[in-house]
């Protein structure tokens, strides 16, 4: 990889499976299927780490603001934007963590929230993808892009700790095989 936006969009694609899992959930939910509750522990934790701890944690801490000094406005741009649905994602993400006490879920609840969101984090990865990565790579310079990179795989490291990326991916290969083929 030679740009940061091209890491953050591979993280995307890991997220965008996530979601797909939750919409499989929200529909067994709704026929009234079996759920299983530790799945969907697993899952929110899923989401706590790789995509706000890690994915977002990266966004925050170091690519927006290398992007707001090569002239991206945070208030009232993009990144503000930016800024606000990850807080508005971390609600729903309590949410749904809230939606389930001692193993039982309140169905209700964890629809409502998971469907808020799968719909906030498919459009906001669309406007990063689509819109915001490649302004920032049109503005960013080679060393830059280099020093993000850097900084993304020490942030990795520090944050969620040596290893736990791969955990994340093994967890979510699982995922993938239960709920999605």
């Amino acid at each position: 990889m030679n740009k940061a936006s091209e890491d953050l969009m591979h993280e995307h694609e890991a997220i965008l499976i996530v979601l797909n899992v939750i919409e499989r959930i929200v529909e067994n939910i709704r026929k009234n299927e079996e759920v299983d509750t530790k799945d969907i522990e697993d899952m929110i934790d899923f989401l706590k780490v790789f995509a706000d701890k890690c994915h977002h944690g990266k966004e925050e801490g170091y690519f927006f603001p290398a992007l707001e000094k090569v002239g991206i406005p945070n208030e009232r741009g993009p990144i503000g934007v930016m800024l606000s649905e990850h807080q508005q994602g971390r609600n729903f993400i309590k949410q749904m963590q809230e939606s389930i006490v001692n193993h039982t879920i309140n169905k209700n609840a964890f629809v409502d929230a998971a469907i808020s969101y799968v719909n906030l984090l498919r459009n906001h990865i669309a406007k990063e993808n689509n819109i915001l990565f490649p302004m920032g790579d049109a503005r960013l310079s080679e060393s830059d892009q280099n020093r993000l990179l850097n900084d993304f795989e020490n942030h990795e490291k520090a944050v969620i700790g040596e290893g736990k990326h791969e955990e994340l991916h093994v967890l979510l290969e699982k995922f993938q095989k239960k709920y999605l083929n």
